[in-house]
């Protein structure tokens, strides 16, 4: 992935920092525009991936809307220039400040996760004389085959109305009148390889659609949220994931009524291979057992592998030969969960070699903090020989 003169300029910089392919981000978006236009379907990039400045003019400028969690989310969306008619906004836990924020704005949707959100949407909509357009996120007991952490669409985990609570939410809804209900929302989880789980999926979506038919309810909008995972073991084998099997897939078995529009929010799959984390080795310290690479950044800056032990492929990119040596590779935070990874082999590495940490486009910089007191990092972008400082 790293040209010569690419490592080049990496060893004139001071690390860590994010690097920023802006090129694959291109083919990325291009990709995934490509692949859902032929099904006219709508596409919402999930702003909780990453809200880098020039990642988000991009995906703007590609046409896609913005699916956001939260009153910080909907106002970067607005000050990226996404148009309201476009920004969804969910989340288990809106506060007051946000909806008033997002119903000032005339947003397109929020998407209510609970009996008692309604009834404060309801209320805080009335008081700002507007009306609260709603998509139900159902929880449709739908397993991810993922990690827990990332697994939301399971009656164990705190997201969403459950099935058995629609009868009360319909006969709610009735007695809301600044509540319009226009669709159902849904989202199982993340990074998911297995695109059998989201024909399982459309199998649950097309049963809850038919029950509201049957109760006269007609809704404009199936949102049936994102999750589609990425290749973090082999990134450049599958830089750009295969938007169009699984855009297809959803075309095949998704079963609306004529004129129903159906919703994506897809975050990691547009934004993660663009991305990676360059560091520097600070110390090599051997063991009898462990070999231990000491590098300049931390889970501050990547907390993935600390949060759930999740791989990112780790690259000696100043060094090399032949003769290789395992290490676990650390930062130097004072956690022991400070680890990128166990047993990574790599060429021999000294002080000073510089590694790269990849597929951290998604949930890397818009994840990072201060903990320890360590200051933010900047951003190196392919496009340009500018380091943009963090704010």
């Amino acid at each position: 992935m790293f040209s010569p003169a690419t490592i080049q300029q990496f060893q004139q910089l001071k690390t860590p920092f994010y690097y920023y392919d802006i090129a694959l981000l291109e083919r990325t978006l291009a990709a995934a525009a490509k692949a859902s236009k032929p099904y006219n379907f709508h596409v919402h990039y999930a702003f909780k991936a990453n809200t880098n400045a020039e990642i988000l003019t991009l995906i703007n400028q590609y046409g896609f809307g913005a699916d956001c969690v939260s009153g910080g989310e909907v106002q970067r969306a607005i000050d990226s220039g996404f148009t309201t008619d476009k920004i969804v906004f969910a989340g288990v836990g809106k506060s007051d400040d946000e909806i008033n924020l997002a119903l000032q704005h005339d947003i397109f949707c929020f998407n209510a996760e609970s009996v008692a959100e309604l009834e404060v949407l309801n209320e805080l909509a009335a008081k700002a004389g507007k009306t609260a357009r709603v998509a139900l996120r159902i929880n449709p007991n739908v397993n991810a085959n993922t990690h827990k952490y990332i697994t939301t669409g399971l009656e164990e985990n705190k997201f969403g109305i459950n099935i058995w609570e629609i009868d009360t939410v319909i006969d709610l809804l009735k007695t809301l009148p600044n509540v319009e209900l226009i669709g159902l929302h849904f989202h199982i989880g993340s990074q998911i390889t297995d695109l059998s789980v989201f024909k399982n999926l459309c199998m649950r979506v097309n049963e809850l659609n038919n029950y509201f038919r049957d109760k006269r309810i007609d809704l404009k909008v199936l949102n049936v949220g994102g999750g589609l995972g990425v290749n973090y073991h082999e990134p450049d084998t599958q830089a750009i994931p295969d938007f169009e099997a699984y855009f297809s897939l959803f075309n095949q078995f998704l079963e609306p009524y004529k004129g129903q529009e159906i919703h994506f929010e897809l975050g990691r799959a547009m934004v993660a291979q663009c991305g990676s984390l360059i560091t520097k080795v600070l110390y090599i310290k051997n063991g009898i057992k462990t070999n231990f690479a000491i590098v300049d950044a931390g889970m501050t800056e990547l907390i993935r592998p600390a949060l759930y032990q999740a791989y990112h492929k780790i690259e000696s990119i100043s060094s090399g030969g032949e003769a290789t040596e395992k290490y676990d590779v650390v930062g130097p935070i004072c956690e022991s969960s400070d680890c990128f990874g166990k047993a990574v082999s790599l060429p021999l590495t000294k002080r000073g070699d510089l590694i790269a940490i990849r597929t951290t486009g998604a949930y890397g910089e818009v994840m990072a903090s201060n903990y320890n007191l360590r200051e933010k990092v900047p951003v190196v972008y392919s496009n340009s020989v500018e380091v943009v400082k963090a704010k």
